[in-house]
């Protein structure tokens, strides 16, 4: 696909599953930015992970960086390793686009929002959920009375039990369900309650052998009593939903934080009138999302919900899950 005179170059900081199966396909399906190249710490890993997706391969991250057709850096490394080379990235006059979680805490994140502001460049955390249209029209439902006063939101985000030695299960990389799948139903709470929302109690399970947490939950509440209960897991079936209840309705809808390209979502809309269902647009949220991080990077405006005051209030809030957390031993 040809691509605009002001398309953003990409170098690509490791080879995770995601990279290959979501964000690269994306990128090539854009026309506002393309690949230049892809980084490993192992050759033959990076010429493999190059060739598939018409990129030229590196040895070692920082080599890339020093790149003058690189702009921007988007890292799929694991979570442990995010401040280090997003910091190395920004410093070295790169844009970033890092998976979730941005990082491991909220000083380390504001820091560098900080570093990113005053340095002039665009620093995103990829919930690719964000993008899809699906959850701006059901705000639009709500909005206007579809289900009277809002009452309440609750959200569902687990996966299947990974293999053993997954980077999810590696607490030096940070692993675990509250760094991972804790995400999603955190980011969505704020997208219909609005930045208001502070934590009330959690339940974190973890093993009795001292291993990463399998999952948990979380209660959130904003000033006015709305509160939004969110449930996260690494060895549960597979859950991507959220209801959200109002005073004379209820809307649900599933497969919500990764919705397949071209997928057609359905909620349905529950009242005392009965049931029925509400389609919603498909779409494909990954290109939308590489994108929103081009447009960012040329100054365009930005969803409110992907800026850096999103980023940082999320990170407090796992942050304050965590403190707030009452652990209960898995076998």
């Amino acid at each position: 696909m040809s691509v605009d005179d002001e398309s953003v170059g990409i170098g690509v900081l490791g080879c995770a599953d995601v990279a290959d199966r979501r964000v690269l396909p994306a990128v090539a399906a854009s026309r506002r930015c393309h690949l230049v190249a892809v980084a490993s710490r192992t050759e033959r890993k990076a010429r493999e992970f190059a060739e598939r997706h018409g990129a030229e391969a590196m040895t070692g991250y920082a080599a890339l960086l020093e790149r003058d057709d690189v702009d921007a850096v988007y890292l799929p490394l694991p979570s442990g390793l995010h401040a280090e080379w997003i910091e190395r990235a920004l410093r070295a006059g790169k844009h970033v686009l890092a998976e979730k979680p941005l990082t491991l805490d909220g000083d380390t994140t504001d820091a560098l929002l900080t570093l990113a502001e005053e340095s002039g460049l665009v620093l995103r955390e990829n919930f690719m959920f964000c993008h899809h249209p699906m959850h701006g029209a059901l705000r639009d439902l709500v909005d206007d009375g579809a289900i009277g006063e809002l009452r309440s939101f609750s959200s569902t985000f687990a996966i299947p039990a990974r293999p053993e030695g997954d980077i999810r299960h590696r607490r030096e990389l940070g692993g675990g369900a509250l760094h991972d799948t804790c995400g999603y139903p955190v980011r969505a709470a704020q997208m219909f309650l609005g930045p208001a929302l502070t934590v009330h109690g959690t339940v974190l399970r973890e093993p009795e052998t001292g291993e990463v947490d399998l999952g948990g939950a979380a209660l959130l509440a904003r000033p006015d009593g709305v509160f939004a209960q969110v449930r996260f897991g690494l060895a549960d079936a597979y859950t991507s939903a959220y209801e959200i209840t109002g005073s004379t309705g209820r809307i649900e809808v599933s497969h919500v934080f990764t919705t397949p390209v071209g997928h057609v979502p359905e909620a349905r809309l529950v009242t005392s009138h009965g049931s029925e269902p509400v389609t919603l647009p498909a779409a494909d949220q990954f290109r939308a999302a590489v994108d929103a991080f081009a447009g960012a990077v040329r100054k365009e405006p930005d969803l409110p919900e992907w800026g850096h005051g999103a980023i940082a209030r999320q990170a407090r809030l796992i942050d304050a899950i965590r403190t707030h957390a009452r652990p209960v031993h898995a076998r």
